[in-house]
């Protein structure tokens, strides 16, 4: 399988430290999108999106065949990689739903941006709440996570997303970004655009 990036994005962050978990957490935060010239006849009509999800490759995340049980961020108890958003994982494939403030040419301004600068563009696609939000009555592992701490609590201090995420009323879509944490990642395999 062969990847082909249609841009890069391009954000405040320039290491994990110190960068948003998710996009709720990041709000403000402001970035572009830079979408190579090739795609640019596709962002026709994007512009009347709020929102828009980001699809990117987690290009400084390593995984190892080891890593497939991970103790998530907001949880001391390890669980599978895939029931996590670690960045660190079989594809690193990220998803991001960030808001769309205008578009000049092939450049996207954004905010609410959860990603590092220079992190490879995979895709673009329209956010559209009435298909990709869901009120949902459980979320797995998360929902004894957090209800132990009685909705708002974190598992650790430093924390800021658990106020986002009300007991048994989750705000986020079903599926929403990884966390961005981020590692060196070698075997990432692009065609140059």
């Amino acid at each position: 399988m062969k990847l082909k990036p249609v841009g890069i994005i391009h954000s405040p962050f320039q290491q994990a430290q110190g960068t948003p978990i998710q996009p709720r957490v990041a709000k403000g935060a402001e970035g572009t999108v830079e979408v190579f010239a090739e795609f640019v006849p596709g962002l026709k009509d994007l512009a009347g999106f709020e929102r828009i999800w980001l699809l990117y490759w987690f290009d400084r995340a390593a995984f190892e065949a080891s890593a497939l049980i991970v103790t998530p961020y907001l949880d001391d108890t390890p669980h599978g990689v895939l029931a996590t958003r670690a960045p660190a994982r079989p594809n690193p494939i990220g998803l991001s739903p960030v808001r769309l403030q205008k578009i000049r040419g092939n450049i996207l301004i954004i905010r609410d941006v959860d990603i590092l600068d220079g992190t490879p563009l995979l895709d673009i696609k329209p956010y559209i709440s009435q298909f990709d939000s869901y009120r949902i009555a459980r979320s797995g592992w998360l929902d004894k996570a957090i209800g132990a701490r009685g909705g708002r609590q974190s598992v650790r201090k430093e924390d800021p997303l658990i106020d986002f995420l009300p007991w048994r009323r989750p705000i986020l879509p079903r599926a929403v970004s990884s966390s961005v944490v981020t590692f060196p990642f070698k075997s990432a395999s692009f065609v140059d655009p």
